[in-house]
C-alpha cells in the first residue's frame, strides 16, 4: 500500500475516534473535526463522505453532527477470543450495579483514550449515566480513564499528557496537573477518585484490574450523583468493586477450572 493510502487509513481512523469522544461541549461537527484532527476541512469532509456512504459514520442533518454509523456496530459485534476474554469482567460489572445500586462501567484503554465497553445501570431513582458503551474518554479524565492511566509508568504518563493538554479546557475542572495529582492518589490508594471534575455534580470512582502483563488494559468504575456521596458509602463501593474483581481472579486462577470440575 502506498504511503497516501496509509495516511487516509490512519486519518479515517482518527475521524472515527473523534466522533465516538465525548466531552462538555464537542459537538462531532465538520468544523469540530477538521480542527481538533488539525485536518483541512475539505479533506476531512471528503473522508467524513466515504465514512458516511460506507456506513461506517452516519451524518444527523438536523443537527449536523456525525455519529457512528451501523456498520461499525454490526462490525464491534464479531466475536473474538478478546470479546469473550472480557465476558467475566463484564458480569463483575453488572454484579456491581446490583450490590451496590450504582451506574457501573468496563473500561478498556485505546492509545491515549479510555472506551466504555459495558455498562450496567443501579435502581437509583436519579440515574448518572456520563459515558454510555462505546464512548470515548481521554486517560485521565473521569475514574476508570484515571485508574487506567496511573497504572502506567511515568514517561507514559507525561507523553499522554502532552497529547491531550490542548483538549483539557472542555471539561469542568480537569488539568494536568489535576491529572498527575489524581494519578499519584490513585497509585497510593488503589483507588482513583473523581470529585467533580468531569462534571459539576458527578463522584466516580474506578479501579484498574490487575493482570499478568505490565500494566492493566481494563477498570471497572462508577458514577454516582455527588451530593449523595459520603465516606462510608465510598468505602462500602470499594470493597465491593475489590471482591467482584477478585472473584473473576479466583475463577481464572491456574486449576480453578480442574477444582471446579472436581466439584
Amino acid at each position: 500500500m502506498s504511503q497516501e493510502g496509509t495516511q487516509a487509513i490512519r486519518r479515517a481512523a482518527a475521524i472515527l475516534q473523534r466522533i465516538a469522544h465525548i466531552s462538555d461541549d464537542t459537538p462531532a461537527t465538520l468544523r469540530d473535526i477538521s480542527e481538533s484532527l488539525d485536518l483541512p476541512r475539505s479533506t476531512a469532509h471528503r473522508i467524513l463522505k466515504c465514512l458516511t456512504e460506507t456506513g461506517l459514520a452516519a451524518y444527523n442533518p438536523a443537527t449536523r453532527r456525525y455519529e457512528i454509523g451501523m456498520l461499525s456496530y454490526e462490525l464491534g459485534l464479531a466475536v473474538t477470543d478478546r470479546a469473550l476474554d472480557l465476558s467475566p469482567f463484564a458480569a463483575a460489572v453488572d454484579r456491581i450495579a446490583e450490590r451496590a445500586n450504582v451506574t457501573t462501567y468496563l473500561m478498556r484503554r485505546s492509545g491515549v483514550e479510555a472506551v466504555c465497553v459495558h455498562k450496567a445501570e443501579g435502581r437509583t431513582v436519579i440515574r448518572v449515566i456520563p459515558v454510555e458503551v462505546g464512548h470515548r474518554r481521554f486517560l485521565g479524565v473521569g475514574a476508570g480513564a484515571t485508574a487506567l492511566l496511573a497504572d502506567l509508568g511515568d514517561a507514559a504518563l507525561e507523553r499522554i499528557l502532552t497529547a491531550i493538554g490542548p483538549e483539557l479546557h472542555r471539561y469542568h475542572d480537569v488539568s494536568a496537573e489535576s491529572i498527575r495529582a489524581s494519578v499519584a492518589e490513585a497509585r497510593e490508594t488503589g483507588f482513583a477518585e473523581s470529585r467533580s471534575k468531569v462534571y459539576k455534580s458527578i463522584y466516580g470512582l474506578g479501579k484498574a484490574i490487575t493482570s499478568r502483563v505490565p500494566s492493566s488494559d481494563l477498570a471497572i468504575s462508577i458514577a454516582v450523583h455527588a451530593p449523595d456521596v459520603d465516606d462510608a458509602l465510598i468505602a462500602r463501593w470499594k470493597a465491593i468493586i475489590s471482591e467482584e474483581i477478585q472473584k473473576v481472579h479466583d475463577t481464572r486462577s491456574p486449576g480453578a477450572e480442574g477444582q471446579a470440575t472436581a466439584g
